[in-house]
């Protein structure tokens, strides 16, 4: 059954739609400023959408309550609940298709980080016979998958990024179709925010957000001075469930009201001087004396009490031999590449990627410790770049790994990447291709890594007579076949 969702008219005067079994595979990310009209925009769309698709929606400040006394959403307030029965709720209500409002208010952002997680991981991890299809709305995404550092726990950081993460990378095939607003871009995990394949993109004033929002949208940077212009409740829509090219949408009217709603001016009421001095400056209560009580007794050293009981260190085992480092190496890749089979693994975060290659180093047994980050970091993206064992063991390879040392970690790949297609006599990578090998989806951050590298002087870049890209490597002197800047990945 094909459903369309009226978001409100265009500027043309004609209908907003939304294919919404269009958008249950393929997403949206909702970005402006504070006060835009996001929450207008979401609400719009879970009204409009409630009577054809169960809905979650993870509300952070309570705006969505409303919801139930007109469509007859569940409330879960989350103080009242603790993490393993958020887990359970997740799990009945998608048992039992019940549309429902995470209500996250009046919790700490820790807290809240948890309790999302723990309710996303339950109707993530439900069985596969209730794997119907399913809206889950997060507003102010931001705050449940951050791009960087928080002043949280680290372990609740991880639990909610990794519920988002899966929500938005692995969700669909569960019936999952993420939909995440946020205030700023720059602000949200950007392996997030890359799942989305529509946007709806409100007024934001910050180069950075503009910038991004430009990209997303596949608009030139000269254009993107246009967010800032934008009205309340007016967004550029784009998308497979919205439109092929990028086109101006004012949101329409809403049923329900929101409880965030921004107050409007009242006058002052007449109170002369002596009356606010006295309702303001009385003297405060008399106060009943608190007995003293016993300051807490700390809790124990567990990191002394670790070592205390460590046992003592075995004898130095000999530096292992040439052969055997390379024989190790070749397994590690062996491993990360089984990982990176997955072709949503490329998008997670490196951390994540480092935990599971850990896990499963120790499963194989491989001999040795694991490689530290960085050095985890550089396998990575030799994996990537799709270097093959035959290729490394070729004597020019050592080159190509000694000048993409020469640029920061996040651009090595991409090095590595046109070394490869060189050395294989294969067509220049298209700026796709260079994207996901730096973990994104973004033609335009394809791009700006190939330029970054021209900047350094590490190689150049040429059309041929037909237009196709050929990139010569200063140094090794290599050059790839022509290739087509706007091909798809394979």
């Amino acid at each position: 059954m094909a459903v369309s969702i009226d978001l409100g008219r265009k500027d043309n005067g004609q209908p907003a739609l939304l294919d919404l079994e269009e958008l249950l595979a393929t997403r949206l990310l909702v970005q402006g400023n504070s006060g835009c009209g996001k929450s207008h925009l979401l609400r719009r769309l879970l009204e409009r959408s409630a009577p054809f698709v169960q809905q979650a929606i993870i509300d952070p400040e309570g705006d969505f309550v409303s919801l139930a006394d007109r469509f007859g959403h569940l409330v879960i307030d989350v103080a009242e609940q603790t993490e393993q029965g958020l887990v359970l709720a997740g799990e009945r209500v998608r048992q039992h298709r019940v549309s429902v409002v995470l209500n996250l208010e009046g919790v700490d952002i820790e807290g809240q980080m948890r309790r999302a997680a723990a309710f996303l991981d339950g109707i993530f991890s439900v069985e596969r016979t209730y794997w119907t299809p399913m809206l889950v709305v997060v507003d102010e995404a931001q705050l449940f998958a951050p791009s960087g550092g928080v002043e949280v726990a680290e372990e609740a950081r991880r639990a909610s990024l990794g519920a988002m993460t899966d929500l938005m990378c692995r969700g669909r095939k569960r019936g999952l179709a993420g939909v995440i607003a946020t205030q700023r871009l720059a602000k949200l995990a950007k392996n997030v925010a890359a799942e989305a394949s529509n946007f709806l993109m409100g007024r934001t004033f910050l180069d950075i957000d503009m910038a991004r929002a430009a990209d997303l949208l596949g608009m030139e940077r000269r254009q993107a001075e246009m967010f800032r212009d934008l009205e309340r409740g007016r967004f550029m829509a784009l998308g497979p469930a919205l439109a092929r090219r990028p086109v101006a949408v004012r949101i329409g009217e809403v049923e329900t009201e929101s409880r965030g709603a921004g107050p409007g001016l009242m006058p002052l009421p007449e109170t002369r001087p002596e009356e606010a001095r006295a309702l303001i400056l009385q003297a405060p209560p008399p106060e009943m004396p608190r007995p003293r009580r016993a300051p807490p007794v700390p809790p124990p050293d567990i990191l002394a009490q670790l070592a205390a009981a460590r046992p003592a260190a075995p004898a130095q085992l000999p530096p292992a031999s040439a052969e055997e480092e390379a024989e190790r190496r070749r397994a590690q890749l062996a491993v990360l590449r089984s990982i990176l089979a997955d072709p949503a693994a490329a998008f997670r975060p490196v951390q994540s990627l480092y935990q599971d290659f850990q896990l499963r180093c120790r499963i194989e047994m491989l001999p040795g410790r694991p490689p530290d980050l960085a050095a985890f970091r550089r396998l990575l993206a030799v994996v990537l770049a799709g270097v093959t064992d035959a290729l490394e063991e070729r004597a020019e390879w050592q080159a190509a790994l000694d000048y993409a040392a020469r640029l920061p970690e996040d651009r090595q790949g991409a090095y590595l990447l046109l070394a490869r297609a060189a050395l294989e006599d294969e067509p220049c990578p298209s700026d796709l291709a260079i994207a996901r090998v730096l973990g994104s989806i973004s033609r335009g951050r394809g791009r700006s890594a190939l330029e970054f590298i021209e900047k350094q002087g590490l190689i150049a870049c040429r059309p041929d007579a037909a237009g196709r890209r050929v990139v010569t490597l200063i140094g090794p002197g290599w050059e790839t076949a022509p290739g087509d800047p706007e091909a798809a990945v394979a």
